[in-house]
């Protein structure tokens, strides 16, 4: 049984969330304060986490900055629930590190699948440690990236998605996978948050930033 836990501050969203969630089969428990959910956290790390942005005591993209910082909770599956709807807030906090976004307010059916669909991602997830293309080394373990023996410093979500390539390496990846993986499902931002991803992981992989090739009107692909 998945162990999920909510950190909402509303407390009838959150009464709505943990009731699902139980009805579902998952064992849910439910904080309204990060610091409440921190001391938790040190005690038994989840299977997934819903979280709300907009916390009374911290604001929820720097939780997810935190957790992502922790060797124990840098893969924990996180799902931000919030009522912001612009693409900037979408995109900082899947920058951060977030795995999937879904805004107030939502249906029950909808947020279920999601849940679902996000521990299926994370448990059939590869346990490679060290993954390579051409002059490009990633060290999972550590969560770092060299090019040429140098350090290559990455966003969350830009070394997922070279992470991605590489382990599909001489694999075309749609736009359409690309965006399921790396940004959850359904996810509405417009295609250029791939596309601007792309440029800026080429940018920073300097020299190899060229083994990812564009496949016109399909994906990308690491040869």
């Amino acid at each position: 049984m998945a162990l999920i836990y909510i950190v909402e501050d509303d407390k009838n969203i959150r009464e709505i969330e943990s009731f699902a969630l139980k009805n579902s089969g998952y064992s849910v428990v439910d904080f309204e304060y990060a610091r409440d959910f921190y001391r938790q956290v040190a005690e038994k790390v989840p299977d997934c986490i819903l979280l709300d942005i907009m916390l009374p005591d911290e604001d929820g993209l720097e939780v997810v900055r935190k957790l992502r910082s922790i060797p124990d909770t840098k893969k924990v599956p996180i799902i931000m629930v919030t009522a912001k709807t612009t693409e900037i807030d979408k995109v900082k906090g899947l920058d951060m590190g977030a795995d999937d976004y879904i805004t107030k307010p939502f249906g029950v059916m909808e947020l279920i699948s999601r849940v679902k669909a996000l521990l299926r991602r994370s448990m059939n997830m590869e346990d490679e440690k060290f993954l390579s293309a051409g002059e490009i080394f990633l060290d999972d373990e550590k969560h770092m990236v060299y090019v040429q023996d140098e350090p290559c410093e990455l966003t969350f979500k830009e070394y997922e998605l070279l992470k991605l390539l590489i382990q599909n390496r001489g694999i075309v990846m749609s736009r359409d996978i690309i965006m399921e993986r790396i940004w959850g499902i359904n996810f509405e931002g417009e295609s250029r948050t791939l596309d601007v991803h792309i440029k800026t992981l080429r940018q920073k992989l300097r020299n190899a930033g060229t083994l990812i090739k564009t496949v016109r009107n399909v994906g990308y692909i690491i040869e």
